[in-house]
């Protein structure tokens, strides 16, 4: 069981690395509104640019706690929890501005995978 929950754990983590450093600048389907990067997708939201980088800095932070966590366990659930908090955030937000299913897809599969830590 040990092993599914570092699965996980690395598969957040990497996830978060990929949307938040790799594709950062980058279209998405999953972008919210009509947005073609990051930026003018917190923008679709009603957000400031400083609020797009305090959430953008939690989330990394809580991805490398996660990773962390495979050395010192006692850091994965509570790291799990708050990127599930974030993740209900994010579906707020989808929510709010009327976006399809599809663009909530990751932030539930990653809610789903925070949730599974937390289970196991």
């Amino acid at each position: 069981m040990e092993n599914i929950k570092i699965i996980i754990q690395v598969i957040i983590a990497l996830g978060i690395f990929n949307v938040w450093i790799v594709r950062l600048k980058k279209p998405s389907v999953y972008r919210g509104g009509e947005s073609n990067n990051m930026e003018s997708e917190f923008k679709a939201y009603g957000f400031k640019d400083s609020f797009m980088k305090f959430i953008g800095f939690s989330k990394l932070l809580l991805a490398c706690l996660l990773l962390l966590g495979i050395w010192f366990p006692v850091l994965v659930d509570p790291s799990a929890f708050l990127m599930g908090c974030l993740m209900v955030g994010a579906i707020g937000v989808h929510v709010k501005i009327n976006d399809s299913l599809i663009k909530s897809l990751p932030a539930f599969l990653m809610l789903s995978l925070c949730t599974a830590i937390i289970i196991l």
